[in-house]
């Protein structure tokens, strides 16, 4: 177990555990569906092997998402929003709101 953070303030604690340039898109991209480690990666093309491994164990440890293994040949794993992981979606939807409005004209696709 690892010893609990303490913050200054609520939106540094939010930041922590969601922030950064790889936590958001993964959270949105297995918003719908789990997924396993190659489509994330796959629809995440930029993040290395090594980067979506440690995201993922960050956002496992927060509990915002799960990890399931299923046996087989090969064996493998999927990766699911948790019901606390499922509480950041609205959060993510009104950023994209946010930058569909102010940001238009610098978006390219709509996802």
């Amino acid at each position: 177990m690892t010893k609990k953070r303490m913050y200054v303030c609520s939106v540094e604690a939010a930041m922590d555990v969601i922030g950064g340039k790889w936590k958001p898109l993964i959270l949105w991209k297995i918003k719908d569906a789990p997924l396993r480690f190659g489509e994330i990666q796959e629809k995440l093309p930029n993040i290395s092997q090594k980067m979506l491994t440690r995201q993922l164990r960050a956002l496992e440890e927060d509990r915002l998402v799960s990890r399931t293994e299923f046996p087989g040949m090969p064996p493998h794993v999927e990766y699911a929003l948790t019901a606390r992981g499922q509480t950041v979606i609205p959060l993510l939807m009104s950023l994209k709101d946010w930058a569909n409005e102010e940001l238009a004209d610098q978006i390219n696709e709509g996802g």
